[in-house]
């Protein structure tokens, strides 16, 4: 049964299914973590969408606090005012906060992000990528499966290995810092491309930092984890593709619109060497049509870098922790600000 509006404390929003994945709110919030909010945040079971909010406002006029997942509605300035006038805080369990924040953070509204829980499947999904494109498996694996013998031992005879090997990431947000940390079990060279990394930061990562173009010719890998924003759209191209080291890998977990994937499918096909790791694409899945299918040296993987099975239950353990921190006035680790939104993914 739902509460009655003026006992409604915090409530679950969402509107489903949400495009993309098949993982739903009372998915991600595991029976512990809604027992633990029902007691310590006077949360209400029920799922509610926007469109339950927007037709009866005065319901949720005592809500302080909202929790949700994949599918957390946007709503404009004026809509939350209307439905929300004592909401304090969001605590969103999943990671990118970019097509929501802004209206709620205007308001002076709190935000909580888990991407630092979602970054650790991703990071680990990329370090694994790293340490198997090393070692020559892609190209190799590629050919042998097709009985080219010569053309996996070409592939083997060309791998640096994963010791003093260079490997190159594209932004040092929280997942490239993530893969940075995970490559230091390997004797690896760590190129950074990010105008926003301090050299100190750099320093203490124990990294290199380098230009866009430089990273592509150098490293042997490359891993993108650009934010998602318009400045990133269209950034890399072809000409960076094409200066690549013979047999190199092109990791792909950040964005699909980061790449100008016309470029790159026409430089996977002139160069049968290099290898394309995509996770993520524009659009996903990429169309019908697509080059990408007929590309042997491209290889597609439907957005499983992140969160998925019961990994999705730690976004929520994590803001459980953050509202834990936040009511009690201590500082918390994921909250999300409006200069943030200008470069986070």
């Amino acid at each position: 049964m739902r509460k009655e509006a003026w006992t409604m404390k915090s409530i679950l929003l969402s509107d489903r299914p949400y495009p993309g994945t098949s993982f739903d709110t009372d998915r991600v919030y595991s029976e512990n973590v809604l027992t633990a909010l029902e007691t310590e945040a006077g949360l209400d079971r029920t799922i509610y969408s926007s469109q339950e909010v927007l037709a009866s406002p005065e319901k949720f006029a005592g809500v302080r606090y909202i929790f949700s997942t994949w599918g957390m509605p946007g709503l404009s300035e004026a809509e939350i005012a209307r439905c929300f006038p004592a909401l304090q805080a969001v605590f969103y369990a999943a990671g990118s906060v970019q097509y929501f924040a802004r209206p709620f953070l205007n308001r002076g509204i709190s935000v909580f992000s888990a991407w630092a829980a979602n970054a650790v499947p991703v990071a680990e999904y990329a370090a694994a990528q790293i340490v198997l494109a090393n070692k020559g498996f892609f190209a190799a694996s590629r050919a042998m499966s097709t009985g080219d013998l010569p053309g996996g031992n070409a592939a083997k005879a060309a791998a640096w290995g994963n010791y003093g090997g260079s490997v190159g990431i594209i932004g040092a947000g929280m997942v490239g810092k993530a893969v940075i940390r995970m490559l230091k079990h390997y004797n690896l060279r760590v190129l950074v491309f990010d105008p926003f990394l301090p050299d100190a930061a750099a320093a203490e990562l124990g990294v290199e930092k380098c230009g866009l173009e430089e990273l592509f010719v150098r490293c042997g890998v490359v891993s993108n984890h650009l934010a998602n924003n318009e400045q990133t759209k269209g950034m890399l191209r072809g000409c960076h593709f094409a200066a690549m080291r013979p047999y190199a890998t092109f990791l792909n977990t950040g964005r699909g619109a980061q790449v100008v994937e016309e470029e790159l499918c026409r430089v996977l096909a002139e160069r049968p060497d290099l290898t394309a790791v995509l996770d993520v694409t524009e659009p996903e899945p990429p169309l019908a049509d697509s080059p990408f299918y007929g590309l042997p040296n491209c290889i597609l993987s439907p957005h499983i870098a992140g969160s998925l099975g019961d990994e999705v239950c730690r976004m929520a353990e994590y803001m459980l922790e953050e509202f834990r921190l936040y009511t009690a006035g201590k500082p918390t680790r994921y909250s999300v600000t409006l200069k943030m939104l200008e470069t986070m993914a």
